[in-house]
């Protein structure tokens, strides 16, 4: 690849989102004879332009569910590279921005996330379709979590705190830690009383 990394450069340079099918045949006529898998681990490794360090995948995904508007320029210009690469990336991208409007509450969104699910299913991205059976598991869930003004988050963040608190409390100020979980195969013996059936433990 390193024959055609002035050409791949250049291009990139005029073209941040130039598609990799495009830069393929370029180098191709030039004389590559190599794999677009191997030209787009190329570009990803940050190879094409060696001053500029490589976007990680860690890094890239964070800057993809960033708001826009949050976002700095450089990051910009980082993510319409990335877009290009492949038309993998590209629906990605896309398909992450489109359901990022839907976790605004509106009344249509219902109709919406069905739309969603279609286009992301008929891409090849098996990860995404995995998220999309997910949301579909419990689909009135997700639809009055994008439909309603109202959420239990804050419910849920006391409940997060709480049991946070008394993780940490095991063992402390005479709090007693959790019994040891019996063997597998024996039951746990119960005791009847006026309160209830309790453990013996």
């Amino acid at each position: 690849m390193d024959p055609y990394r002035d050409h791949l450069r250049k291009r990139r340079l005029e073209n941040p989102a130039v598609p990799v099918t495009h830069l393929l045949q370029e180098i191709r006529e030039l004389g590559y004879t190599g794999s677009s898998n191997l030209l787009v681990r190329y570009i990803n490794q940050g190879r094409v332009e060696p001053d500029r360090p490589a976007l990680s995948p860690r890094r890239l995904a964070r800057y993809l569910l960033t708001r826009p508007d949050r976002l700095k320029d450089y990051q910009r210009e980082r993510i319409e590279a990335a877009r290009g690469t492949c038309h993998e990336m590209t629906a990605l991208a896309d398909l992450i921005h489109r359901f990022a409007v839907l976790l605004d509450p509106a009344d249509g969104n219902a109709a919406r996330l069905s739309t969603w699910i279609t286009s992301a299913q008929a891409e090849d991205l098996p990860h995404l379709h995995a998220f999309t059976r997910g949301l579909e598991k419990d689909r009135a869930a997700v639809d009055a979590a994008l439909t309603l003004p109202h959420h239990n988050g804050g419910t849920e963040g006391v409940n997060n705190k709480t049991k946070l608190i008394k993780r940490q409390m095991y063992g402390r100020a005479s709090f007693p830690p959790p019994p040891p979980p019996h063997p597998p195969g024996l039951t746990t013996p119960y005791v009847t009383t006026d309160y209830g059936t309790d453990p013996i433990v």
